[in-house]
């Protein structure tokens, strides 16, 4: 058995998700913290874990999607039932943020703090916001009136000045990777995630959302309501038979560049809840886990280069946990770029048989702080259901960095 340095001793013992729906669809207008307290819910009653066990709630939103955004942890803690002593606390790793998650979850679970936490990652990107940081003071006359765009202006790094997908296209050019690759590479993901949808792989992770009414004693109520004619939500939106000469069609991003909106990640709304427990707990009350959590890593990267992130990100993971790359039966990584994600690749000599086997963000979409989570549920449902042990769920970060997570299959 391959020696771990400092594994970390945690487990995932089950996650879900709602369906992830386009940018502006029937989940527009709800609010990421609803969001969040939705699939808490759903996890806690899918793993038979009790509310009353949960000492620690983990959460990530990267958006300022609502004026409550400040409670946003402690409202998903306490409509799911958690504790009024359960403490609650949001992470920020951008794109990272899941797989932050899952590591300050391991890390409070081998510090002692909790045997169990509740890891959250939900993201409204339709509700990102319309912004102004300079008129707390009034408006001069004259002046220029400075509301923008938070989602655009957030996808600009003005340390390069560099754009998420110049980003792309910078790795495009350095290994060389052409329209056509990107464009295949977007079809492939388009084609695996119908293939995963019609055959119900995706549906098995999905809790289906409904108007509902979250109630907590002595408190005011929260909950969901979705649009008129809009009964429920059950399926991933944005799939959709995309073959490569008509991805083709589409206009790049950037004259003579390979990135257009057919190949690049979705923007979509979503969020996905998972429960971390320690060994004595899952001992203890004879659960069966998802997943082992076995090793972290993150990494930083020259931030007009940050899509390669994963790449030594996954490196470093793999020097810290005694393991080599052939060891390794499946990948998920997020797919922010097609260009990015081929570059990952190539880098790393990946067998692309293994990557992402049920379609990945372009097909899917990336919900910020979700995304880790769902990869890495994802990840851990195809190894059982593969009879893998061990996988790697990973992504690029905005502002130059990696992160990756090792997991290990219980049953393998």
């Amino acid at each position: 058995m391959p020696h771990f340095s400092a594994p970390l001793d945690a487990w995932i013992i089950d996650g879900v998700r709602t369906p992830m729906v386009d940018y502006c669809g029937a989940f527009g207008a709800l609010s990421p913290t609803d969001m969040g307290i939705k699939v808490a819910r759903a996890v806690l009653e899918r793993s038979g874990v009790a509310a009353k066990d949960v000492d620690s709630v983990v959460t990530g939103s990267m958006a300022q999607a609502d004026f409550d955004a400040f409670v946003l942890p402690r409202h998903i803690g306490l409509y799911a039932g958690v504790p009024i002593a359960t403490p609650a606390i949001l992470v920020q790793r951008i794109c990272g943020t899941g797989f932050e998650l899952f590591r300050q979850a391991a890390d409070q679970i081998a510090l002692g703090y909790a045997n169990v936490a509740l890891v959250v990652g939900t993201e409204s990107m339709t509700r990102n916001p319309i912004a102004a940081y300079t008129h707390r003071t009034g408006f001069k006359l004259g002046a220029p009136v400075e509301f923008k765009d938070f989602l655009v202006e957030a996808l600009m790094d003005p340390a390069g000045p560099v754009t998420m997908i110049e980003t792309a296209e910078n790795l495009a050019k350095k290994y060389a990777i052409s329209r056509a690759d990107v464009d295949a590479f977007a079809s492939q993901s388009f084609e695996r995630a119908l293939k995963a949808q019609v055959a119900g792989f995706h549906a098995g992770e999905i809790v289906p959302v409904v108007n509902e009414e979250f109630a907590l004693d002595g408190y005011a109520s929260r909950g969901i309501q979705l649009p008129r004619k809009v009964e429920r939500v059950e399926h991933d939106t944005h799939p959709r038979p995309s073959p490569v000469e008509a991805l083709a069609k589409l206009r790049t991003v950037y004259p003579g560049g390979v990135q257009t909106a057919g190949n690049s990640a979705c923007l979509v709304d979503a969020a996905v809840g998972a429960l971390v427990a320690s060994s004595a707990y899952v001992q203890k009350n004879g659960l069966k886990p998802l997943a082992r959590l076995r090793g972290a890593a993150a990494v930083g990267v020259a931030p007009e280069y940050m899509g390669i992130g994963p790449a030594p990100a996954i490196r470093a993971l793999l020097e810290r946990t005694g393991l080599k790359l052939s060891d390794i039966g499946l990948f998920e990584i997020n797919e922010a770029q097609g260009a990015q994600t081929l570059a990952v690749g190539r880098e790393l000599g990946l067998d692309m048989d293994k990557l992402n086997v049920n379609g990945g963000a372009i097909a899917l979409g990336h919900p910020l702080a979700a995304t880790g989570v769902r990869l890495t549920v994802t990840l851990a449902r195809e190894l059982r259901r593969r009879g893998l042990r061990y996988g790697i769920s990973s992504a690029c970060v905005g502002g130059g960095q990696g992160m990756a997570l090792l997991i290990e299959n219980p049953d393998a």
